[in-house]
């Protein structure tokens, strides 16, 4: 698959690949909604720090060079509404995302989630999948409303489970059209 463009816009919104001067504004969202992102997500409990977000630019700095994974954040009214990600698979991509807690509600990820499928499919992915934990009920709203087929659950991760996970993964996946 080609690289994707760094920048996708869609009316209201845009994504645009993570840069190193997104640290500040990735730490203040991701400590401005920690309660909220530390039920679904490890590596939101317990503070958030300027070298979490560091260390985590830094990552999707190296993933987007080595074409491991596609990060963006998700930038709506001038300000740093969440993330969405793009992991490549053996033919096609997993989708991951996030959203700071002042944005939910809004239908935003949903729109994000399906720009960056769109881009993957025309970029060659053959299928696309989204896993999220099963209590997590408004995550798996996202693929739902996007047509994603619910084909299985599998165990969550092993180690620390968030506060709200019942430790059961459910796996959606949408074939190319």
């Amino acid at each position: 698959m080609e690289t994707p463009a760094e920048t996708l816009t869609r009316d209201e919104f845009s994504l645009t690949r993570w840069r190193f001067e997104d640290a500040v504004a990735v730490q203040a969202a991701v400590s401005g909604s920690g309660e909220h992102l530390a039920d679904w997500v490890p590596w939101a409990a317990g503070g958030y720090t300027d070298e979490d977000a560091a260390a985590f630019l830094r990552l999707t700095h190296e993933n987007w060079e080595t074409g491991r994974a596609y990060e963006w954040g998700i930038r709506a009214g001038g300000s740093l509404a969440g993330a969405v990600g793009v992991m490549t698979r053996e033919g096609g991509v997993e989708i991951g995302y996030w959203l700071a807690k002042d944005f939910t509600g809004r239908g935003l990820v949903t729109r994000a989630v399906e720009l960056v499928l769109e881009d993957a499919f025309r970029r060659g992915a053959g299928y696309a999948e989204i896993r999220h934990d099963e209590a997590n009920v408004r995550s798996g709203a996202i693929p739902a409303r996007l047509g994603f087929s619910f084909v299985r659950k599998e165990p969550g991760d092993a180690g620390d489970r968030p506060v709200a996970c019942v430790g059961v993964k459910q796996v959606w996946r949408k074939e190319k059209p």
